[in-house]
């Protein structure tokens, strides 16, 4: 019986460990600037972030590393009217350097999805390996009317 207990104290230690290592104080932490690109059913191209420049449809959010893609969701839903509906699907992408090509690369991040819980709601920007001065390439997919025509007919008796 002892040693179940102390399997469990320790396994306990650990998450604690775990949880203050993530989290960051965001009353005494700055927060970074997040620059966020979001197009719809698609990525921005590549060729959209060369030579310095960058899409026109930017949005500058203020947050910190263990913001998880759930909350840039919700900050993005607030502001663009066309991903609010239910169903809408969030594919995060991560911008960066790539020092061997001096050009830029991209990574995928994660997906969500308006409301319905998914794997990579919890992710931060953090576990994603996300450095100051990368960006977020955001394409938003709305639900496809046919798929909502087709889902309602299987409730019709005919």
């Amino acid at each position: 019986m002892a040693t179940g207990t102390v399997e469990s104290a320790v396994a306990v230690r650990l998450e604690e460990n775990r949880e203050t290592e993530k989290s960051v104080d965001r009353e005494k932490t700055c927060p970074l600037l997040l620059r966020v690109f979001c197009a719809m059913g698609r990525h921005h191209s590549l060729g959209d972030y060369a030579r310095g420049s960058v899409p026109a449809t930017e949005l500058q959010i203020y947050t910190w590393t263990d913001a998880t893609l759930l909350e840039i969701t919700g900050l993005v839903r607030e502001v663009n009217y066309e991903a609010r509906r239910r169903g809408t699907r969030f594919s995060f992408a991560q911008i960066y350097p790539d020092r061997s090509t001096s050009s830029m690369s991209r990574r995928e991040i994660g997906t969500t999805v308006s409301g319905e819980r998914g794997p990579d709601d919890m992710k931060t920007l953090k576990q994603c390996r996300f450095t100051i001065g990368d960006y977020i390439d955001i394409a938003i997919t709305p639900p496809s009317r046919n798929m909502n025509n087709q889902s309602n007919r299987r409730f019709r008796p005919y």
